[in-house]
């Protein structure tokens, strides 16, 4: 998505560690007007497929996720990385490993949120290893919903979790697939479709 890639060009900070900072435009302060184009190439990518769910996993995730679920007319359900008591009852629970943060989490979704009956769409910021979304399909397969497809804004293609969930048959897309970064250069090289 040309949009997505200008935006990282002019934005986006490439950091030692294979980190991309786009934290003025994506996930700290987020431009609703990219997002609101974003879920409409989500709706355009995905509109054959009969979503009736979507599902992310917090926090960044939340912001793509709920402006794109507008378009698919659709609940989002996002991933909660810690038990509160406002969650009462039964959950789906798996354990993911956050490239970003460096540490383990068990997510969770209430069983009241994900069913059989649910054709879910998978929304989230970033793929690098694809752990989140590795563990986000285990949710998703744990409650016999439908994973439909997978939606990520921005994709490490230089990392292997795209190839990952790619080879396990999910419908997965990216906008925006970064094929190389330098830090010392701040040069990002993206991959052309």
């Amino acid at each position: 998505m040309k949009l997505l890639e200008d935006m990282i060009r002019e934005k986006g900070v490439v950091k030692a560690g294979n980190v991309l900072k786009v934290d003025s435009f994506l996930n700290h302060q987020m431009d609703i007007k990219l997002f609101n184009e974003m879920g409409k190439e989500f709706k355009r990518i995905f509109a054959d497929k009969p979503i009736n769910k979507i599902l992310t996993i917090e926090a960044s995730g939340i912001g793509i996720a709920c402006v794109a679920a507008q378009y698919f007319d659709a609940p989002v359900v996002f991933a909660k990385k810690a038990q509160s008591i406002n969650i009462d009852g039964d959950v789906y629970s798996t354990s993911i490993t956050s490239f970003t943060h460096k540490r383990e989490y068990q997510v969770i979704v209430s069983k009241k949120y994900l069913s059989s009956d649910d054709h879910v769409l998978i929304i989230d910021d970033f793929l690098a290893n694809g752990c989140a979304l590795k563990g986000l399909i285990e949710l998703v397969k744990d409650a016999g919903a439908t994973v439909e497809g997978i939606g990520i804004a921005v994709e490490k293609g230089f990392q292997d979790g795209g190839q990952i969930i790619r080879d396990m048959g999910v419908n997965l897309h990216s906008l925006a697939i970064v094929d190389s970064m330098n830090d010392a250069t701040g040069e990002i090289v993206f991959r052309q479709e």
